[in-house]
């Protein structure tokens, strides 16, 4: 590992204690290296707080003049924001090198950053694990380009793919270490959507438990084009902070829409398909306008395979539990019809494999059909 490496990610560890509450900004960490030694550090907390850059200055135990900064993502040069632009900052500060892991996406940035800083004699070096980087602020890069929500579908089944019994029994397939992880995801997102036939049968909560959330509880998006939620379910608890949202078509009851709505439930009406469910895809982008950034699907068999056979889907995360269920009427974790060939499967690409006490976990992002 070269010293840039090195350095870069200790940066990208630091970006990285930003999960789940950077949103909509990006997780940024710096690092201020002066003669082989870090003097500065810093992240982003969120919104309105400094930028990792400014913080790694004012953190600084020395003077930062001639020194290196390390920053996984571009610094940023606009005015469009309560912060202002780290690119002056840094070159207020004599900064004699930048190393950056990868350039901001946003079309106020993207290169503008480097440019600013190169014109005012600095050196700068840019792509240092980039692949990383990228991964690392993939929910921001999606969401600041299409202003579309980067969508994470997970599931927790047997090994033979079965994620309920047919009497719907479904608590618990995978252990105390997965659960722990599924809570992490939660934490991480804007939103947790459900389907309302996984509310009707298990009555959910979709909160953040087990971890340290710092606070911070995911909206709860349910899907529910007819509104048959009872109102006494749990995702409708008005006595906690954490907010509902019920996504619901033209043939709900105006009197069902009113009372949740007394009852502080926000309600979104979309379009529906042919077969009067909800079209997940012309719903996304009514999700990006309300600045919802990340989408973690948990629903049932049912929005699963709508969710991919609509093309909104950016990754998989599957925990699987070494239990072989079985059955031709339990229930399986993509429903819907079977596809005329393999040629119209889903195929994932880049996969990871994670060992979570007796389980397993296999992530992978959606392969478009051209590559």
């Amino acid at each position: 590992m070269t010293p840039d490496e090195k350095y870069m990610r200790m940066a990208l560890t630091l970006a990285g204690k930003g999960a789940g509450i950077t949103s909509p900004n990006p997780m940024v960490g710096a690092v201020l290296v002066n003669d082989g030694s870090v003097i500065g550090k810093g992240y982003h907390k969120g919104p309105g707080r400094l930028h990792a850059e400014a913080e790694a200055l004012q953190n600084a135990s020395s003077s930062p003049e001639g020194a290196t900064l390390y920053v996984n993502l571009e610094p940023c040069c606009h005015t469009d924001k309560r912060t202002p632009p780290c690119t002056r900052e840094i070159i207020k500060a004599n900064i004699k090198r930048v190393v950056i892991g990868m350039e901001d996406p946003n079309p106020n940035v993207n290169g503008r950053g480097v440019r600013e800083l190169i014109e005012a004699g600095i050196k700068v070096d840019n792509g240092v694990l980039m692949g990383d980087a990228s991964k690392l602020n993939e929910i921001y890069s999606k969401f600041i380009t299409t202003n579309i929500p980067y969508v994470i579908m997970k599931s927790a089944s047997s090994l033979d793919g079965k994620i309920a019994l047919a009497s719907g029994e479904s608590k618990w397939i995978t252990g105390k270490v997965a659960r722990k992880y599924a809570h992490r995801l939660r934490a991480i997102v804007d939103a947790v959507a459900a389907g309302i036939g996984t509310v009707i049968a298990d009555d959910p909560s979709l909160n953040v438990r087990h971890i340290n959330s710092k606070g911070k509880q995911p909206l709860r998006i349910i899907l529910d084009s007819r509104l048959r939620i009872p109102l006494t379910s749990r995702v409708l608890d008005s006595i906690t902070d954490q907010k509902t949202m019920v996504v619901t078509t033209k043939a709900a009851l105006p009197d069902k829409i009113e009372a949740l709505e007394k009852n502080g439930i926000k309600i979104l009406i979309a379009e529906s398909r042919e077969d009067g469910e909800i079209s997940l895809k012309s719903l996304m982008p009514l999700l990006g306008k309300a600045g919802i950034t990340s989408i973690l699907i948990e629903g049932g068999s049912g929005i699963n395979a709508s969710a991919l056979r609509e093309g909104i889907v950016d990754k998989v995360v599957i925990i699987y539990s070494p239990r072989i269920i079985g059955g031709r009427d339990s229930i399986g974790m993509v429903g819907g019809d079977s596809p005329k060939s393999l040629d119209e499967s889903v195929f994932l690409k880049d996969i990871t494999i994670l060992r979570l006490g007796e389980d397993i976990v296999v992530q992978g992002y959606i392969k478009a059909g051209n590559e």
